[in-house]
């Protein structure tokens, strides 16, 4: 298949054809008798996807994937952060999929494996790299028997293990993932002294920490504030303390690093709104550090379900949105104005505030309806 698409008529023809209606163009017969539609489409559909996840591979020789590894693979931004923590001389990816994760985090080694089930899907990647000028070690085999043979130490190794049961539903657990993390980390351990683990952004990470007694480091990624990644680092030689890093990609928020436990030890101040408001951004919040946000940045919270803080001067290095604002009346709304609405810890949803006060949506000005410890309170930006 490889070959055939790579073919420059059939490449004209996906090109010409990327805003198309898919769906239309699937009852269409192919105009070329050694390719099918499906096939034409799958590379389109890649493109597509490939100008927002990873535009590094937008070459008329790249080969893409069925859907379901596209949306399993990494982007190319977070493949990249990850990337300037790793180095050594040997890496290997257990769970290669497309391997856009293996492209990016084995630049800094000089051996490279890629170990992936799926022949075609390794054919693939095994092409494209080639294509790169990228070099590695493609290995065509099961996880568990790679690892049941293999006599080599790795400086890092890296999973992303599946996320999807036999039925196709989205699993969470460790031992619900393909390979099942529980099972294997001890053998991993054993053949390399890092271990590097991509997992769902909807991991708990108490549960992180119960059930994998090797963590070192934990790294929540997040892109424009979109929680998109957990990454977990295991080894036998980490200290009793567990690093955390809060990321927000593509936003000029810097990391926020603090040690798992402090959130317990973390006393929060709380107050009534000043002038400034502060909205923490989703990976802040995945974390749960809501007290250490508040004692670490010096702002008061404002209820203690509500994860809205206040200061009266500006903390500008604060880890997300800032507003000033101001505390008004429900009377003060006016009828028909625009505003873009949060709520935070309050009994009316946006949608359901906008057709209580007949509000337009969008706009610069913003209107947060919440509670502080005194009761419910509406803030107008200034």
């Amino acid at each position: 298949m490889v070959n055939k698409l790579l073919d420059q008529n059939i490449q004209h023809y996906i090109n010409a054809n990327l805003n198309t209606d898919l769906h239309a163009l699937l009852l269409k017969k192919s105009p070329f008798p050694d390719v099918s539609m499906q096939e034409i489409v799958q590379q389109i559909k890649g493109k597509q996807v490939a100008q927002k996840k990873f535009p590094f591979l937008l070459n008329d020789e790249i080969i893409f994937p069925p859907q379901l590894s596209l949306e399993q693979s990494s982007s190319q931004k977070t493949a990249l952060y990850k990337s300037e923590i790793l180095k050594g001389e040997k890496f290997i990816d257990l769970t290669a999929g497309f391997g856009i994760d293996a492209y990016y985090l084995s630049k800094n080694f000089n051996e490279i494996t890629l170990v992936e089930q799926n022949a075609d899907l390794l054919k693939i990647v095994e092409h494209n790299w080639s294509v790169l000028g990228k070099k590695a070690r493609f290995i065509n085999q099961k996880l568990e028997d790679f690892l049941n043979e293999n006599k080599e130490n790795f400086d890092v190794i890296y999973l992303d293990p599946a996320r999807r049961d036999q039925h196709k539903n989205k699993v969470f657990l460790l031992e619900d993932l393909s390979p099942d993390i529980l099972e294997i980390q001890e053998k991993l351990l054993f053949f390399s002294k890092k271990i590097v683990i991509k997992l769902s952004p909807l991991i708990d990470l108490k549960y992180l920490v119960t059930v994998l007694p090797d963590i070192f480091r934990i790294d929540i990624i997040a892109v424009k504030n979109d929680v998109k990644e957990v990454v977990i680092f295991l080894s036998k030689e980490n200290s009793e303390e567990i690093i955390c890093n809060v990321v927000n990609l593509e936003s000029e928020e810097r990391t926020c690093v603090f040690r798992f436990g402090e959130e317990e030890k973390a006393t929060a101040v709380f107050g009534d709104p000043e002038k400034y408001i502060y909205i923490p951004n989703n990976s802040v919040l995945k974390a749960g550090i809501f007290n250490l946000i508040s004692e670490k940045f010096g702002v008061k919270k404002l209820h203690p379900n509500s994860h809205l803080y206040t200061s009266d001067q500006i903390i500008n290095d604060f880890p997300g949105r800032i507003f000033e604002m101001e505390l008004i009346e429900a009377k003060q709304i006016q009828k028909k104005s625009q505003f873009n609405v949060i709520s935070k810890n309050y009994p009316l949803k946006p949608e359901e505030i906008k057709k209580k006060y007949n509000l337009k949506d969008g706009g610069e000005n913003y209107l947060i309806f919440t509670q502080s410890k005194k009761g419910k309170i509406i803030l107008k930006s200034v």
